[in-house]
């Protein structure tokens, strides 16, 4: 069994139109929900071997935020270009190829390419993947490279506006 979770990046902000999508930092409700949403995941203790992220600021400024509060060294984060408005097919891809030592994987990236993502490998539809969602998801394969639809099932599915 493999272990997956899914975490949108934190919500971004539009305020400075002189920068390009892929330089967007986070925004004061990205920076406020975060650290909620990394202690939601500490306390689950989904402490992933490697996480993988888009290159993309405010997806590393997410990633950077949950490594720090799940202690994970920085050698098992991974900017990972190719993650940038990647559609799931992309991700599913880069996930086959992951290394069978890595049991539990965490991904940080965009929409709609993780909800679709995790929609496949449920098979379900899609849904609602808000700013800052955690999904976490265990699969029925011992090997990433057999990943393919409907091989896993939703364990947790959170973003800060069900708490309030």
């Amino acid at each position: 069994m493999k272990q997956l979770t899914l975490i949108r990046h934190a919500k971004s902000s539009w305020d400075n139109p002189q920068l390009s999508d892929f330089e967007r930092p986070l925004n004061a409700r990205g920076l406020r929900d975060l650290p909620t949403m990394a202690e939601r995941v500490r306390a689950k203790e989904l402490i992933p071997d490697h996480l993988l992220y888009s290159s993309a600021l405010r997806t590393s400024l997410t990633a950077r935020e949950l490594a720090a509060a799940l202690d994970l060294p920085e050698s098992h984060c991974l900017a990972v270009p190719e993650m940038y408005e990647a559609c799931w097919e992309t991700l599913l891809n880069l996930l086959q190829g992951q290394p069978d030592s890595r049991t539990h994987l965490m991904l940080v990236g965009h929409n709609p390419g993780i909800a679709e993502l995790a929609a496949c490998l449920c098979g379900t539809a899609p849904q609602h993947f808000p700013t800052s969602c955690v999904q976490h998801l265990i699969l029925n394969v011992l090997s990433w490279s057999e990943l393919a639809e409907s091989c896993g099932t939703s364990q947790w599915f959170d973003y800060p506006k069900l708490h309030k």
